[in-house]
């Protein structure tokens, strides 16, 4: 069974997660601790629940999700995946963190490079890449289809979308991201974003006033 573990990390508030299953395997998504007390917690999670880390992967290369890469990679001995269209991020990264004051202790490049229709798989579990772009270049969404989850990153908040006035953002590309890739899945499919609080899709579908299509 997949169990989903929240952090709130660095002052962007960003939702990163742990998720595994019952085989104790594990992968950490958008893992981007700013500091040492950050980077313990979970560190104390995995260990107190004796998992075994397998990746880290970036739902797309904004300093915000990327930020504690480096630190955790070389915490966990683990590779980092992502799309390769977030590679341009990463060479802004340094630039970035100082613009918005944030600690950073250097880039960590990405080591395997994922997209659609690739699965990502650890322990028991399967997960389908999406290609979302439209907040970024190179984001993904990682959809459980037998757990009736999906991590979303920035693509899409409860009420909300990721904002489009960033380098490579596009909102008409935003919006056919979600229509196309998200809102086809069930109704009663959990999504966990990148900021916020979880929400489900048929719920986006009724109430995001940026991407909502009504439900008869």
């Amino acid at each position: 069974m997949l169990e989903i573990k929240k952090f709130i990390v660095n002052p962007f508030q960003l939702n990163a997660y742990v998720l595994y299953d019952e085989t104790r395997e594990c992968i950490l998504i958008d893992p981007a601790v700013s500091n040492a007390g950050e980077l313990e917690e979970l560190k104390s999670f995995i260990s107190d629940n004796q998992l075994i880390t397998q990746s880290v992967v970036n739902t797309h290369s904004h300093i915000d999700h990327i930020l504690g890469n480096k630190a955790v990679c070389e915490t966990f001995g683990v590779p980092l995946f992502a799309h390769r269209d977030g590679e341009s991020f990463l060479e802004h990264a340094a630039a970035s963190a100082q613009t918005f004051g944030l600690p950073f202790a250097g880039v960590k490049p990405i080591d395997v490079f994922i997209r659609e229709p690739q699965e990502l798989k650890f322990g028991n579990t399967v997960l389908k890449i999406l290609d979302t772009p439209g907040h970024a270049a190179g984001s993904i969404c990682l959809y459980a289809e037998k757990e009736g989850v999906i991590i979303v990153g920035d693509v899409l908040f409860r009420e909300s979308i990721g904002r489009t006035d960033l380098p490579t953002g596009d909102y008409d590309l935003l919006q056919k991201s979600i229509w196309e890739k998200l809102f086809v899945l069930p109704n009663e499919t959990v999504v966990f974003p990148g900021h916020g609080p979880k929400t489900t899709i048929g719920y986006e579908k009724e109430n995001n006033p940026f991407v909502a299509i009504g439900m008869e």
